[in-house]
């Protein structure tokens, strides 16, 4: 069986229904095998937090998930929650292309501000200049954040809700809702909403936890810092351990490997010639 078809039986499958009568879309998802994909990448990668800073991140995992499930597939995504108790920012990127997801949390140098801070970016297809918005948010409710977002910046209205067992739902009004429904209705109703109402199929994905880090990846986004200070950035040793930006796993580099991929670089950027 071939790699990709392997990766999309395992991943995890996010629905996506319009719900008539209602003019809603109801996204959702079983995301046990999202989060058991995360857990190994944390224990393979000796990745320890607190049960409160799991608990944000896992809860901005399930929202960023169904967020990008309601998207355009040529989207790239990525949101950065700035919390100021705790201190800390949840980062999470999304590559609706291949239906992957990845993320991290960054718990120390987290800049002090005034409030809490919301940042989305958004790219419509490989290479283009990303949107960003930007938002303020109050309190450490990750779910009541991105709320907040879709009212202020989405400017429609949205409501996630944990279903318990890892099940996550999404509400998403469309032109002409049916707003009073939308703001009564509760989880219970949420989790048998097929019972009755009239549901129809839009699509599904499935979704796979992937960064794509690699050495050299790693390598060339630390040259310029090499090129400008070697000294500096290895002192007197041989090797230096940096963090991936966008999943943490640890990387060690070695000065050799560093020097070896900079001549490379400048023998193929030589190879290719002048630009016409």
């Amino acid at each position: 069986m071939a790699e990709d078809q392997t990766a999309e039986m395992n991943g995890t499958r996010v629905t996506v229904d319009f719900v008539r009568h209602r003019n809603v879309l109801l996204v959702q998802a079983d995301l046990g095998p999202l989060f058991t994909d995360y857990y190994l990448h944390l224990a393979d990668h000796h990745l320890r937090y607190t049960p409160e800073q799991a608990g944000l991140f896992k809860s901005a995992l399930a929202a960023f998930t169904l967020h990008c499930a309601s998207r355009p597939l040529n989207e790239h995504l990525a949101w950065t929650m700035s919390f100021q108790e705790p201190r800390l920012n949840l980062f999470l990127a999304g590559d609706n292309e291949d239906c992957t997801v990845v993320g991290r949390l960054f718990t120390e140098n987290v800049r002090v501000a005034p409030e809490n801070v919301f940042f989305s970016d958004i790219v419509a297809r490989r290479g283009a200049e990303p949107r960003r918005s930007v938002v303020n948010f109050h309190g450490s409710d990750v779910l009541a954040a991105v709320t907040g977002y879709y009212a202020r910046s989405e400017q429609r209205p949205a409501r996630f809700f944990d279903l318990g067992e890892d099940h996550y739902a999404l509400l998403l009004a469309q032109p002409d809702c049916d707003l009073p429904w939308f703001s009564a209705v509760d989880a219970a109703a949420v989790r048998s909403l097929g019972a009755g109402e009239t549901l129809t199929r839009i699509q599904q994905r499935t979704y796979n936890w992937l960064c794509g880090c690699t050495q050299r990846k790693i390598l060339a986004a630390i040259a310029p810092a090499f090129r400008a200070d070697p000294a500096g950035l290895f002192g007197t040793g041989e090797t230096i351990r940096v963090e991936c930006p966008r999943c943490a796993a640890g990387h060690t580099l070695t000065r050799e490997a560093m020097e070896a991929y900079l001549a490379q670089t400048a023998t193929d950027g030589a190879a290719a010639g002048p630009a016409a």
